[in-house]
């Protein structure tokens, strides 16, 4: 086992090199860099101003005179893009192995203090859809698997896969059109996660108000992953349940709901069981910038949709360093939960494959 995760770990060196690499390579060739982002703002601001300060005392940009190479040169330094890209590259992955990802060139703070400030909204999000999810998915799939064609099971997968067909900003809108004030009533609110007197309110209702403000986000964000985790757990039931040591519990003249729970389900459950630990790693750091635009929420989505706009390499890439490290452990926790659950898998037939 320590060999196979030994293995894995050495393996995800060269994997998140390689994807950080590719990753500075591309925003190389991305026009509108950080430098000439502020060269256009300084241009634009020239016109109605007599001096613009650019970022520290003394840097001004005389509109009259242009921009002179000194000048120019000391914004070029300021942003590091004075060196070579080798040099640049290989001094960012040794401060990114301590986890010093720098300042945002936008938001003139700290990255780390920046995604930290930014993670309630994506956890609250996230932690949510995911309780949610497996809550209502694992016993809706066995029960449509139990009850495959009738009533009930054509009932429940037209509306999870109406729920599916529809976007979640589009689902958004509605709800905000239904319940936000838009047209019809006004019941839920819609602007961030907390009200602005949540400081004041008493415990209980600084929890009520933080539910009741993550009503639609919520439901706008789980409803399309109902579909594929229910269908997901009904096919691995129903597979399970066409067996034949199923049909050899029933002429044994076991019970259904003995067979169902002490058979059939410690079989089904291991595929859906073995993606838990990633899903609830990710839940965490995952955000939407359509949700969180559309109910005005700050959190991890907004702020990447705005780095990549902004050129705010900082954060773009220390934000995708940080998740990629994030993704391969959480992939080495699901692959180990294999073992886990089913005593069947080892490590040796792990590394074979």
């Amino acid at each position: 086992m320590a060999a196979y995760i030994l293995r894995r770990i050495f393996l995800m060196v060269p994997t998140l090199f390689g994807v950080m690499l590719i990753t500075f390579i591309v925003t190389q060739f991305v026009p509108g860099g950080p430098v000439e982002r502020m060269l256009a703002q300084l241009e634009g601001h020239a016109a109605g101003q007599g001096e613009v300060r650019v970022s520290r005392p003394g840097d001004l940009y005389q509109g009259g005179k242009g921009l002179d190479e000194e000048r120019l040169a000391r914004i070029t330094k300021l942003y590091g893009f004075d060196k070579p890209p080798v040099e640049r590259f290989l001094t960012m992955m040794g401060n990114y192995i301590v986890f010093d990802f720098g300042d945002s060139y936008y938001h003139h703070k700290s990255v780390v203090q920046l995604v930290i400030s930014k993670m309630p909204v994506s956890m609250s999000l996230g932690l949510w859809s995911f309780l949610i999810v497996y809550s209502i998915c694992i016993p809706l799939g066995i029960s449509k698997a139990v009850n495959e064609g009738s009533r009930f099971d054509v009932i429940t997968s037209s509306i999870i896969l109406v729920g599916y067909a529809i976007p979640g900003f589009v689902l958004a809108i509605m709800l905000i059109v239904l319940f936000g004030g838009g047209s019809f009533w006004n019941i839920f609110p819609l602007r961030g996660l907390v009200s602005d007197n949540w400081s004041e309110l008493s415990l209980i209702s600084k929890v009520l108000d933080y539910l009741w403000h993550m009503v639609l986000p919520i439901i706008s964000s789980t409803i399309g992953s109902l579909a594929v985790m229910t269908l997901l757990t009904k096919n691995s039931f129903l597979e399970e349940i066409r067996k034949q040591y199923v049909l050899t519990a029933r002429a044994m003249g076991l019970s259904e709901k003995r067979i169902l729970y002490r058979h059939i389900f410690r079989n089904a459950i291991i595929p859906i069981i073995t993606g838990f630990p990633g899903s609830f790693i990710t839940a965490f750091f995952t955000g939407s910038l359509l949700i969180e635009t559309i109910f005005s929420l700050d959190g991890m989505g907004l702020l990447a949709f705005q780095s990549i706009m902004n050129r705010d390499y900082p954060v773009v890439l220390g934000t995708l360093y940080f998740f990629t490290i994030i993704g391969l452990i959480s992939r080495l926790l699901s692959d180990l939960s294999y073992v886990v659950v089913d005593p069947r898998i080892t490590f040796e037939s792990m590394e074979s494959e």
